[in-house]
């Protein structure tokens, strides 16, 4: 059974350390990201549109943007994964989250819309990371021009949308 407590240093770019470190300790990646997917679908789950539309200051991520910024970041890591499962060697671009999310549609949208998306992109992730056993958890493709684990993507999906749950936390301090 793999977790995140032997992954290596070496499967994951500097850059993604924080959120493999939020990832829950112990877990195999698919509790991994039935407990991330807990914890901010009950934060989103509270919230009406309006609060859904706040932004805690000019120029920042209303909260339906960074719902569906996690939302996409989910659909390009789970699909690295599937590239890099099915052992395709070919390197995957990168991406701008800031250029994505002014085209995201975002703010136009329904909340609970938006929810129903996530829990169905939930359930397909998880049901893609299942699919995989230990070997190919293992297998190590090039994203962004540097190397990246089946595995490290799985706890990476986990550990981000921890990381926006916090910011929501402690900066969009609503009532």
């Amino acid at each position: 059974m793999i977790t995140k407590a032997n992954i290596s240093n070496s499967e994951f770019a500097t850059f993604y350390q924080g959120y493999v470190h939020l990832a829950p300790e112990g877990f195999t990646i698919e509790n991994a990201l039935k407990q991330s997917f807990e914890a901010f679908f009950n934060y989103f789950n509270c919230l009406n549109d309006t609060k859904a539309a706040y932004s805690y200051a000019p120029g920042k991520w209303t909260l339906k943007e960074v719902l569906v910024h996690c939302i996409d970041t989910e659909r390009i890591m789970s699909y690295r994964a599937l590239r890099f499962a099915r052992n395709d060697q070919t390197e995957l671009p990168g991406f701008e989250q800031d250029d994505y999310v002014p085209h995201s549609n975002s703010n136009s949208r329904n909340l609970s819309d938006i929810i129903e998306e996530y829990k169905a992109l939930r359930q397909s992730t998880i049901h893609l990371f299942k699919s995989f056993n230990d070997d190919v958890l293992m297998r190590i493709g090039v994203a962004n021009s540097q190397p990246i684990s089946v595995r490290a993507l799985g706890f990476i999906i986990s550990g981000h949308e921890l990381h926006h749950l916090k910011v929501c936390e402690e900066r969009y301090l609503l009532d």
